[in-house]
């Protein structure tokens, strides 16, 4: 029996007109799958899973670029509000294996009622405030 084929990782190796900025440790990156207009990921170049594994110095790099890559959803969008977040391991939703960080643009009316934010990625949990 043949193993099973592993997918080229679709970080490592990127489109360069998705790139919105980058250095030597990070890159702003266009989502493919956008969620909101200016849907952004943030990605080390480094090929590691989670944030967990990152050094201090991408740690402060992928804040920076973070910080970055909302002044240029800013600039060509200007959103009301974000919602940040990383999906870390299979049972917290990751699908590709190299650490990314979500920076989605939100806007007013986007959904009736926003409250709970990140919270609704377990529905039965998120309403709190009921």
């Amino acid at each position: 029996m043949n193993p099973p084929e592993t997918k080229p990782c679709p970080f490592c190796t990127l489109q360069t007109h998705r790139i919105l900025a980058e250095d030597e440790l990070t890159v702003a990156y266009a989502d493919g799958f956008p969620l909101s207009p200016g849907h952004t990921v943030v990605i080390p170049r480094r090929h590691f899973p989670t944030l967990f594994e990152a050094t201090p110095e991408e740690q402060v790099a992928l804040l920076n670029m973070l910080a970055r890559a909302k002044a240029v959803v800013e600039k060509h969008h200007q959103p009301d509000g974000y919602n940040i977040g990383i999906n870390h391991g299979p049972a917290g939703g990751q699908t590709v294996p190299h650490l990314h960080i979500h920076l989605i643009p939100r806007y007013r009316g986007d959904k009736e009622d926003p409250r709970g934010g990140v919270r609704w990625v377990l529905p039965d949990k998120a309403k709190y405030w009921a």
